[in-house]
């Protein structure tokens, strides 16, 4: 085993790989910036919309504080990773990533329990309470790109397992990285939103 990590460390990188490195950060940066134009957009529609008189308010499932700490764990789990990675400390990197993995379902779990909540509470998507329907729109949709970080972490996680990642070929790892920890600022913000623009 000592002598297949070896030559894999030792690997030079590919002119092709070159390139991917010099293109696909930036290209996860244009992505990540029409997902905050987009939830952008939805905000703006939330507080024009507190104008209404069919506005209520109400409080925020406690649910969704654990799934907060739940991904902001999730975030220190993959870091673990990222810096392992570098140090071409495998079992770390394996361990990390399968621990944040196994957080992002649970994070999953958690938000449909919010919104177990939020119904027998009697906040449905559909009704007269507007500011309920922008709840359920705003953080489905962050769920959604969630689904995208988990397959994503999924197939990391995989690489990683078959060693996939070293110190000198670790783009797909900090490509994950970085969506997964954007996702985990966009829902901080999205929450204290929610909490405090109401």
């Amino acid at each position: 085993m000592e002598t297949v990590d070896k030559v894999v460390i030792d690997s030079p990188l590919s002119e092709e790989d070159i390139q991917k490195r010099k293109t696909r950060k930036p290209m996860m940066v244009v992505g990540m910036v029409a997902i905050v134009m987009m939830f952008a957009g939805f905000t703006s529609a939330y507080i024009i919309s507190q104008s209404n008189g069919n506005w209520l308010t109400f409080a925020l499932p406690k649910t969704f504080y654990v799934s907060t700490a739940i991904l902001l764990v999730s975030s220190v789990t993959l870091r673990v990773s990222t810096s392992a990675v570098k140090k071409n400390d495998f079992s770390k990197v394996k361990s990390g990533l399968g621990l944040t993995f196994l957080l992002s379902i649970a994070f999953v779990v958690t938000q449909f329990v919010a919104y177990g909540n939020m119904i027998e509470d009697g906040y449905y998507f559909t009704g007269t309470n507007v500011s309920a329907s922008y709840l359920y729109i705003l953080t489905f949709l962050h769920l959604l790109h969630v689904v995208g970080g988990i397959i994503a972490l999924l197939v990391s996680w995989v690489k990683s397992l078959e060693n996939k990642y070293t110190a000198n070929n670790k783009l797909g790892l900090e490509l994950t990285a970085m969506y997964w920890h954007f996702l985990d600022a966009l829902w901080i913000y999205l929450l204290l939103f929610l909490l405090f623009i109401r």
